[in-house]
């Protein structure tokens, strides 16, 4: 008899080990699903006290290799920077992580201070493939539109 309850209260606590892992996994998956995605800044200039302007690559939630690059708009506003604009260069994932955020990723970026700014962007797709072809913007009044 006694030999039982010894394996019925190591099957419990073995059962409530196993329940409180499974939980914990469970909780840290759940919390790195709904994570800000991993971002790294290639490029930025500053156009005056008129706009900044970046280029932010976002890596994927879904692909590991995937990226997406994020260009934004900043205007002056009591003395501190505040976004204006966004858009997306390229394809949402379109984009590889490891070029975009290594030696030589920014081909071109080219900005002028002008209103309105034209404003060129070329990101290295692969070493292999080379820069992408150049997407040409113009900023107007604090909003991006394509050139």
């Amino acid at each position: 008899m006694a030999r039982s309850l010894t394996r019925r209260g190591t099957t419990a606590a073995l059962t409530v080990l196993m329940a409180a892992a499974l939980g914990a996994a469970g909780a840290g998956a759940s919390s790195a699903d709904t994570a800000a995605p991993q971002t790294r800044q290639i490029a930025s200039s500053v156009l005056g006290s008129d706009y900044k302007i970046t280029l932010t690559a976002l890596r994927s939630t879904e692909d590991e290799y995937a990226a997406s690059v994020r260009l934004q708009v900043y205007t002056q506003s009591g003395g501190a920077w505040k976004e204006s604009d966004r858009v997306t260069v390229g394809d949402v994932d379109g984009w590889f992580w490891y070029p975009l955020t290594g030696k030589g990723a920014v081909c071109e970026f080219s900005t002028a201070s002008s209103e309105p700014a034209p404003l060129t962007v070329s990101l290295l797709r692969t070493p292999s493939l080379g820069c992408s072809e150049p997407t040409e913007y113009v900023v107007k009044e604090g909003r991006v539109y394509a050139g």
